[in-house]
């Protein structure tokens, strides 16, 4: 069932979340899967994004699926907002599967990819804010890399607090190249990503935030 907001929930369980957002812009499709790896199915159209998108997916050790189509015009802005914005809302029904037994709900991660170094953090409770610092990172700050544009690959982390309801803070620390620039951010957050999702009996039937609550 499509609700207000265009969303039609497909599969809800503690190891797989998929779902369809539908808007006059766009179609995006999205499926989280927490099981044995196999191929990722990711078509947005930004093949570098397509990278990026496989990037969080290796490194939060989930298999995922994810597919953008245009209803109106191609706008790349809106393809990575619109694929953070759902996104988003997968990982944070994923993590509300698991708050009965216990789930982190938070976490942080530091990774580089040769000259390039970067930190991200994520904390699913129910604030929408993403804080993004570049300016460490030249790499980061070319308008364009492969593809895409630098503009269109950070807004899909503000999509993505805005669809997860989560606070999402990164820093690039070092970075020349932009592939290399933009894969470390990419790959600091799917690590965040992973240490949000992992056990923790101490916080069952809770989030990260003291309210206990994701609203």
């Amino acid at each position: 069932m499509t609700d207000p907001l265009g969303i039609r929930w497909l599969k809800e369980t503690r190891s797989t979340i998929s779902l369809e957002r539908r808007t006059r812009e766009s179609v995006v499709k999205v499926a989280i899967e927490d099981a044995s790896r196999r191929a990722f199915r990711i078509d947005t159209g930004i093949a570098f994004f397509n990278h990026m998108l496989e990037t969080i997916a290796w490194r939060a050790c989930l298999n995922l699926d994810a597919r953008y189509e245009n209803t109106q015009f191609r706008l790349t802005h809106v393809i990575t907002e619109d694929t953070g914005i759902v996104l988003g809302m997968a990982f944070a029904k994923l993590l509300e599967k698991r708050m009965i037994a216990g789930v982190s709900g938070a976490g942080s991660g530091i990774l580089g990819i040769d000259e390039a170094l970067a930190i991200a953090s994520v904390s699913f409770e129910g604030r929408s804010v993403a804080t993004l610092d570049f300016s460490k990172a030249p790499g980061a700050l070319i308008v364009q890399v492969e593809d895409a544009l630098a503009a269109d690959m950070a807004e899909f982390f503000r999509g993505f607090a805005q669809g997860a309801r989560a606070t999402v803070t990164i820093q690039a620390l070092s970075g020349e190249d932009p592939h290399h620039s933009w894969e470390a951010i990419y790959r600091s957050f799917g690590l965040a990503l992973k240490e949000s999702l992992s056990p923790n009996p101490w916080r069952a039937g809770s989030m990260a935030g003291v309210k206990g609550t994701l609203l």
